[in-house]
């Protein structure tokens, strides 16, 4: 399995509902979305770009779903329609590849909701790529707990904000999850425009004569323990090459 997605564009989603879903499935139970949280990756660095809203369902919410997510009926009643910031919704995650934890179950759900537009709006699958960060999880970790907290716990991303659930919030723990699970943030692209700061011969990228000196920024005590905390992760699947 291919963990590493060569998608350059990635919305991390996550969705929050009227119901636990137990059974049948989803959509057949009648629940609908009341929250949608998105977070944006382009070449594996987070942008800072979200798309987050509360959604008014028209319907009662579980008891159950409220003790997971702490969202009530009266928080969503005065809160949108799908149907109004569906155009919002379809036109951020267009063309991009979404990451879902269970990805099954956001994706069936969104699809419903898109469905009962007029004229009904497209499936995610023909405007996006979908990728389940779940079964990536599966083949990482067999046999292991792999819901949400635990992978958190297990790549040491805090999450201690998460009393309850909610779309955005798990949607950004996710997203340092998945990151984290598939090989950590790329690199900063250092190479420079102009005519001296193009690659050379071997690829060397060649430094503008008469710039100005490198600013030197040394990490903090909190960034060095962060650091080894990392590479206690890559030692415990082999030789760690940056401890010799």
């Amino acid at each position: 399995m291919n963990i590493v997605s060569s998608a350059s564009r990635q919305i991390i989603l996550d969705t929050e509902t009227t119901g636990m879903n137990q059974g049948a499935g989803p959509v057949f139970q009648g629940h609908r979305i009341i929250e949608i949280g998105c977070v944006e990756v382009v070449n594996r660095k987070l942008t800072g770009r979200h798309f987050h809203e509360y959604i008014n369902p028209d319907q009662a919410i579980d008891e159950e779903a409220i003790a997971v997510h702490g969202i009530t009926n009266e928080q969503v009643a005065n809160c949108p329609r799908f149907h109004e910031i569906a155009q919002q919704f379809i036109e951020f995650v267009d063309g991009a590849e979404i990451v879902a934890h269970n990805a099954t179950f956001d994706v069936s759900f969104l699809d419903y909701e898109l469905s009962r537009l007029s004229p009904a709006g497209p499936k995610l699958d023909d405007i996006c790529g979908i990728l389940d960060s779940l079964e990536i999880a599966k083949f990482l970790h067999p046999g292991q707990k792999n819901n949400l907290d635990a992978l958190a716990k297990r790549y040491h991303i805090d999450n201690s904000r998460r009393e309850l659930h909610g779309a955005l919030l798990d949607a950004e723990i996710l997203a340092d999850v998945y990151l984290t699970m598939t090989g950590g943030q790329t690199k900063f692209n250092l190479s420079l425009g102009g005519e001296d700061g193009g690659a050379g011969a071997g690829g060397i990228i060649r430094l503008p004569q008469g710039r100005n000196p490198l600013k030197v920024v040394t990490a903090t005590a909190d960034e060095i323990g962060k650091h080894e905390q990392r590479l206690d992760l890559v030692a415990k699947s082999g030789k760690c090459l940056w401890r010799g």
